[in-house]
């Protein structure tokens, strides 16, 4: 097996971080190219301050609308000229300081002469026409083909506001914003202010908001159509939820209120300043990219996370709660203070999914929030921290074209699990005092990482810059083990043991619990736990000399710590062998991933990790858990049908979680676990008799008592009955296509379509694909990529591999990020052979020059990950037959 040489993997990595466009110096013209550098935006800010926009709208429903930006600044000097983003516009008129202009344009950024500029205050007003956006950035327009209605949304991070209206487009140019809108009659508009008036016009009604407060251009927002509307003024500030007209029965409502409620007073009294926006709307928007979005005052949400067909599940109702409160966290930190340059996006987002986990935990029912975040989150923040793509939590963002380019679980879950330690070695009350404090200090204005830390450290009456460089400015994730001996019953010694890998070998300083564990019989009982902050390789605790010797040590007990706690083997024999005895919902949670983890680094056989679920998941009694046991149980069987999709062991393996999954939803006795394990049997189902048990449920056949076959399982069941080739199955999917004729039920019925294992199926969606000109939406392509090769179809997928990589690189530069960040994920071939392995060691030592920064990252963790698949096989002590 080949791959990649270390000096070649070294400068592939080392490459991630290097600026992808000149670096721009003071007096230099401004690339011509469609993203903004970061020296630029700095030569920007220090000549243009007083940021003001009043921004008209003409929308009409049609692909097009019209707008008039005139833009209001004060300017350092005019002896240079200066630049205005705007994407991609017909330009109509344009006047600088009251006199008709002719500007260069390039489709990225107009460029104001030096002569039609002056010291002090400039008018610029620009006239302009575009098309509606339809990859979910810019003004995004979408046509509902039930009904035929047209909605639209802004969506501008990290960097698309010019994709509406000429702008200043960079965080640190704060503005107000006066907006007028003409829309058609029927529909509503809502921005960051309540609108002061709506006037009956020709062409519709025209809607008119106050000046907002300053805001970053990426933070405004502006949203229009036929939207329903709800409305509840129960809290101190007026909530209103706005959905679309056909989708509307989907929505409760009162959920979403009672959880927002409950977050506006929980934060107000947190960070002791209250909401600014007076009013806070929120949006359920088609076609979104990502899950949520912060926009001050009118925040949108993406229907395909948040809309159900049926009654929301418990896990369901907690993702609502943790994303309101991440989006509302933002409210404060992002909105209120924001980032000066696209390297700081980390913190934000960081600090919300922090403090919207905490808030989570605190302020609802959702007390477990923390499990949900070891789990969803910080689980992936280990294994991309020990990816051969693993970078610093911060890291240099050369232009907005790398803005994303490091956005994910170590951006998130890692930066947020840094502040949860923060907070626990300064103490909680300090932590919060220093975050009053910053954004008491930093209010409407642009800040740094250094105004952050250095108020933390001011509130604590410490110097927190070692801490910054070991945990923000270094990568890769540690490793503590418990060192300890025993006499007579007793411990004699105790120390934790800290290492790091040989590539990033940077020992921190954190705040952890050590737990020790006895064996009571029905139970593994704490004995004891200790608070410990550590340092170094070796931290002596004579704290613990004496404690009984313990049946099993958990170093990082609750999860105070971002490391990967390895188990001495006493423990890890007592963790396998009596995980159902730990009474606490978190430790199982943490013991489960510490069994995944040795399955990863080889030190745990596949088939030995599978074999310890089905010996212990059928007795979980935590809903939580029970979803997380199922997930890596499901990633378990992912490898194997990888490996041997038809192999005897996969199916022996296949067949027994069926008959378990079965079992448990005929047992159990509540709605969330019963769905749960429903959900799970449809996704393993592929034995002949399970199969005609999925197209019986279908037809209203053998249901069993308390399930509801709804409209979103009918999918699920369709989608995996293609998967496995049903007979049948295109005609039942065509039945329900017109049963169910929603853009959802429209992109379900492309899932189940291109997921069946079809050549010539994958051959014609492969061809829409990489067809950049195709009229197929792109959230129905980004569906197609998502589906088109599932585990256990690497045969198909290996048709095509060699072509998929040839074009990789000419791909990656005609699609642009958006498009490249799915099919980057979902489309490149990792199919868990030697041979699959070296094919992507292949793509990357020849292509890495010529791909883009995310592409990049995409393609070496794909081979990384390809690699750790064969290892996995190579570790099992079963033929797979």
């Amino acid at each position: 097996m080949k791959s990649l040489a270390p000096r070649a993997l070294a400068l592939t990595i080392a490459s991630l971080f290097i600026a992808s466009a000149p670096v721009a110096h003071a007096g230099a013209p401004r690339p011509d190219n469609a993203w903004l550098a970061q020296a630029d935006a700095e030569a920007r800010s220090a000549r243009v301050s007083n940021v003001s926009y009043v921004l008209d709208f003409r929308l009409t429903g049609e692909e097009s609308f019209s707008g008039r930006t005139a833009m209001h600044f004060d300017l350092k000097d005019a002896g240079e000229p200066l630049t205005i983003d705007l994407n991609k516009a017909e330009l109509g008129e344009v006047t600088a300081n009251g006199r008709a202009v002719k500007p260069a344009y390039n489709q990225a950024f107009l460029t104001i002469a030096a002569a039609d500029l002056k010291p002090g205050r400039n008018e610029i007003v620009i006239n302009y026409t575009r098309k509606h956006s339809t990859n979910g950035e810019g003004l995004h327009r979408m046509v509902d083909p039930v009904d035929k209605r047209v909605y639209t949304y802004s969506h501008f991070e990290p960097a698309a506001a010019n994709q509406m209206f000429p702008s200043f487009d960079q965080p640190d140019l704060k503005a107000t914003y006066q907006l007028n809108v003409t829309a058609p009659a029927d529909w509503t508009v809502v921005s960051t202010t309540r609108e002061s008036s709506v006037k009956d016009v020709a062409g519709g009604k025209l809607w008119t908001f106050p000046v907002s407060k300053k805001l970053s251009t990426y933070n405004f927002s502006m949203h229009a159509g036929p939207y329903k509307v709800w409305e509840d003024n129960s809290a101190k500030y007026p909530m209103r939820l706005f959905a679309r007209q056909s989708v509307a029965a989907q929505v409760d409502a009162a959920d979403w209120f009672a959880i927002t409620r409950q977050g506006l007073a929980w934060f107000d009294d947190y960070f002791g300043i209250p909401y600014q926006y007076a009013k806070y709307d929120q949006l359920l928007v088609p076609d979104f990219l990502y899950g949520a979005m912060e926009n001050a005052g009118a925040v949108t949400f993406a229907e395909r996370g948040f809309l159900f067909k049926e009654k929301m599940s418990a896990a369901q109702r907690h993702t609502l709660a943790r994303v309101i409160m991440h989006e509302m966290a933002h409210q404060w930190f992002g909105d209120l203070v924001t980032m000066k340059w696209w390297n700081g996006l980390w913190l934000n987002e960081s600090f919300a999914s922090f403090m919207g986990t905490l808030a989570t935990a605190e302020a609802t029912e959702f007390k477990n929030a923390w499990q949900y975040f070891y789990s969803q989150g910080k689980a992936e923040a280990y294994v991309q921290d020990q990816q051969v793509t693993t970078h610093p939590i911060e890291v240099p963002v050369p232009t907005t074209a790398n803005a994303f380019d490091n956005i994910d679980a170590i951006t998130y879950s890692k930066g947020a699990s840094t502040l949860k330690q923060l907070r626990h070695l300064l103490g909680e009350e300090v932590f919060r005092k220093g975050v009053h404090n910053y954004l008491v200090k930093y209010s409407w204005q642009n800040a740094k990482l250094e105004d952050f830390i250095g108020s933390l450290g001011e509130a604590a009456g410490r110097d927190l810059s070692q801490w910054t460089r070991d945990w923000l400015y270094q990568p890769g994730v540690n490793t503590i083990a418990a060192d300890y001996s025993c006499k007579g019953g007793k411990i004699a010694s105790f120390s934790l043991k800290q290492t790091a890998g040989a590539q990033y070998p940077v020992l921190r300083e954190q705040r952890v619990q050590v737990g020790l564990f006895r064996d009571a019989g029905k139970e593994l009982a704490l004995d004891r736990k200790l608070a410990v902050t550590y340092k170094g390789a070796s931290t002596e605790v004579p704290e613990l000399k004496g404690a009984a010797c313990p049946a099993m040590v958990y170093p990082n007990y609750e999860d105070w710590g971002f490391v990967k706690a390895r188990l001495d083997k006493r423990s890890f024999a007592t963790a396998r062998g009596s995980v159902s005895k730990v009474h606490d919902p978190m430790l199982r949670t943490m013991l489960w991933h510490s069994m995944w983890d040795g399955v990863r680094d080889g030190g745990l056989p596949l088939n030995e990790f599978l074999q310890t679920v089905l010996n212990n998941v059928g007795a979980e009694q935590d809903y939580a858990l029970l979803g997380d046991v199922l997930g890596k149980a499901q990633q378990g069987m992912a490898y194997l049908r990888n490996m041997s999709p038809k192999g005897a062991y996969t199916m022996k393996m296949a067949q027994a979680f069926e008959k378990l999954s079965w079992q448990s939803v005929l047992a159990a006795q509540d709605d969330n676990f019963r769905r749960r394990w429903l959900a799970f049997y449809v996704g393993q189902a592929s034995s002949k008799d399970a199969l005609a048990r999925l197209e019986g449920l279908l037809q209203n056949k053998g249901v069993p008592a308390g399930v509801t076959i709804g409209q979103d399982l009918r999918w699920t069941i369709l989608r995996q009955l293609s998967h496995q080739n049903h007979a049948g199955v295109e005609a039942m999917i065509e039945a329900e296509t017109k049963r169910d004729n929603s853009d959802s039920g429209q992109s379900a019925a492309l899932a189940a379509t291109v997921v069946r294992p079809d050549p010539k199926v994958k051959a014609e969606w492969l061809a829409r694909i990489d067809d950049l000109q195709t009229k197929v939406p792109f959230s129905r392509i980004r569906v197609a990529m998502e589906n088109l090769y599932p585990a256990g179809q690497a045969g198909l997928s290996d048709q095509t591999a060699s072509q998929r990589l040839e074009k990789l690189a000419a791909l990656d530069k005609a699609a642009g990020p958006i498009y490249m960040r799915s099919y980057s994920v979902n489309m490149l071939p990792a199919n868990c052979t030697a041979e699959s392995v070296q094919r992507l060691a292949q793509a990357a030592e020849r292509q890495q020059a010529a791909l883009s920064n995310g592409t990049r990252r995409a393609l070496l963790v794909a081979h990384q990950e390809d690699a750790r698949c064969v290892a996995i096989r190579k570790a099992m002590t079963v033929p797979l037959g």
